[in-house]
């Protein structure tokens, strides 16, 4: 049990918080980067937010983050979109949540994805308008909002697709979509579906959504990478990428920015 334990807090240190690889990317970035905060209700949920290095007022993109709760590498994701000239935030999820009343940074490794998956579905998609809503009141952005999220954070951002009508549009990697076929019919904006050939269990579930997705007459678009698992994103660019993840991963990229563009 005590072998057990360890390796899961090992792989949560190597593929959740602890990523040196990412945050070395990040120190290095000559964007701006800040911390905000906003709220919901009584809640203050903290986010990071990475600003373009442009002239003009750009499009926002609100990261929802893996199971592994905010981490370098969602950071260095944020920053990543703001080299390609959009605003990023993305909200600590489990801010107010840890001990005493601390974010991810305050949990045991070992708990974070316990603690991830127990969040409540109401207050996600609470902190999620509040951050929308924050969104569309920084000068700098051109109140385009979209949001994008990774596994868990993927499922998250097809269901607040269900719950927010001004998104311009919802970017599902690796996430399931929601069975509710009432929740469907909220949807206002196209969605784009990124999943791995080898991730059986995501995969399984793209069917039936492309069938429900058609049916309502919502444009939802699910692109497959062969040879790539689930997390392709992330694994993609860590330092022993494998080729399927990293060509998956660059992939996906080109084609997110494609969608992106349109928002400008």
């Amino acid at each position: 049990m005590r072998l057990l334990s360890a390796i899961l807090v090992f792989c949560l240190c190597v593929f959740g918080t602890a990523q040196d690889w990412a945050k070395a990317r990040l120190e290095k970035s000559p964007r701006h980067q800040e911390w905000v905060e906003v709220t919901n209700g009584t809640r203050k949920v903290k986010a990071f937010v990475v600003y373009p290095e442009v002239k003009g007022k750009a499009p926002v993109v609100i990261l929802i983050h893996e199971i592994f709760g905010m981490s370098d590498w969602i950071k260095s994701v944020a920053d990543d979109l703001a080299a390609e000239g959009y605003i990023a935030i993305a909200p600590d999820l489990l801010s107010g949540m840890g001990p005493g009343g601390g974010r991810t940074d305050s949990f045991e490794a070992s708990k974070i994805t316990e603690a991830v998956s127990s969040l409540p579905p109401d207050q996600v998609t609470g902190d999620l308008n509040a951050v929308a809503d924050y969104a569309l009141t920084i000068p700098a952005g051109n109140r385009k909002i979209s949001v994008a999220g990774f596994c868990w954070g993927g499922t998250q951002s097809f269901r607040f697709a269900t719950n927010r009508k001004d998104l311009s549009v919802a970017c599902v990697f690796y996430g399931s979509g929601p069975d509710d076929e009432e929740a469907l019919k909220r949807i206002n904006t196209p969605v784009l579906g990124f999943y791995g050939g080898n991730d059986a269990r995501i995969g399984a579930t793209v069917p039936k959504t492309v069938e429900a997705m058609a049916k309502l007459g919502k444009h939802y678009e699910a692109i497959t990478y062969t040879g790539a698992g689930h997390g392709f994103m992330r694994a993609g660019q860590m330092p022993d990428a494998g080729e399927e993840n990293k060509a998956a991963r660059d992939k996906a990229w080109t084609k997110w920015l494609s969608v992106l563009a349109r928002l400008r």
